[in-house]
């Protein structure tokens, strides 16, 4: 039975119908089912060997993630569950920017908000692998002001009339880019971070929202404030912009952990289930949908 949406959506990090994590368009269908609000799923295009070590949070005797080896593109794998969904949002947690060229990232993104209807959510980051952002063809060293120039470049872009363009990364003349997304001006661009404090800034000059990962929710709090400080600096209105709080795996998957991320300042959470086979994946969101709306 469908629930009414919640403002709870559940991330996967492994999506592809062989591995673990299941077929995406499997999965993303029975989370709209369950009521719940988006479905999510992450970016690393390759991997070069011995970059995984430096995994955040990563402990010196514990290998990599396995899940950082398997993942397919996510703008196909989100395609792919936009063909059997019509309502849950569908999320990048997050596209590494730097590491795509933003022409084609803009016609990719555009094409997959027609084809879901207007449902996309550009979650975005710049990355943490220095070897992987380099072979991808990223500025590692100044990959924020990368990103911050090719999503101007996809703004421009999303408008449907012929643009040019002339900076530090991109340089091309007058030229259309369509279909244009369903979202207008664009699908909604939300900034995630790993304990920068600059993403304050970023979030209220350019983006439509943050994504933080959130252990305590005081972190989050804490940012909301800061996110309004700046907004209000530039004379941004701060409600305009979304706090999509991403829930550390393991926690708050419980009414009372989600109230908890409410309270200090998210509009919507993410929860991100456990690495699986495809069959625990849906047991998993059978048991969370209890958990949360039963």
């Amino acid at each position: 039975m469908k629930r009414k949406s919640s403002g709870i959506g559940v991330g996967v990090f492994q999506i592809m119908a062989d591995m673990p994590g299941g077929d995406p368009a499997v999965v993303a269908k029975r989370a709209e089912e369950l009521g719940f609000e988006s479905y999510w799923l992450p970016e690393h295009a390759v991997i070069p060997q011995g970059s995984a070590d430096v995994y955040p949070g990563k402990k010196a005797d514990e290998p990599p993630p396995d899940y950082l080896f398997r993942m397919p593109d996510p703008l196909v794998a989100l395609t792919r569950a936009s063909a059997t969904t019509r309502e849950i949002r569908l999320g990048t947690g997050v596209a590494l920017v730097p590491e795509r060229n933003a022409i084609l990232a803009a016609k990719e993104i555009a094409t997959l908000d027609h084809y879901s209807g207007g449902r996309f959510v550009y979650g975005i980051g710049a990355g943490w692998n220095e070897p992987e952002c380099t072979l991808m063809g990223g500025d590692f060293p100044h990959r924020w002001a990368q990103t911050k120039e090719a999503v101007h470049v996809m703004k421009k872009l999303w408008t449907g009339e012929y643009v040019g363009h002339e900076g530090k990364y991109y340089n091309f003349p007058p030229s259309i880019c369509l279909p244009r997304p369903v979202q207008r001006p664009h699908p909604p661009i939300l900034l995630g971070s790993i304990g920068s404090p600059n993403v304050y800034r970023r979030v209220a000059e350019w983006g439509d929202g943050w994504l933080p990962f959130v252990v305590d929710p005081k972190e989050l709090t804490e940012g909301r404030a800061e996110i309004t400080r700046q907004a209000e600096r530039i004379g941004r209105n701060p409600k305009e912009l979304e706090i999509c709080a991403f829930a550390a795996p393991g926690m708050f998957r419980s009414r009372d952990g989600i109230k908890a991320l409410a309270e200090a300042g998210a509009d919507n959470a993410v929860v991100w289930l456990d690495q699986a086979n495809q069959a625990d994946v849906l047991a998993q969101l059978e048991d969370l949908a209890r958990s949360l709306f039963d």
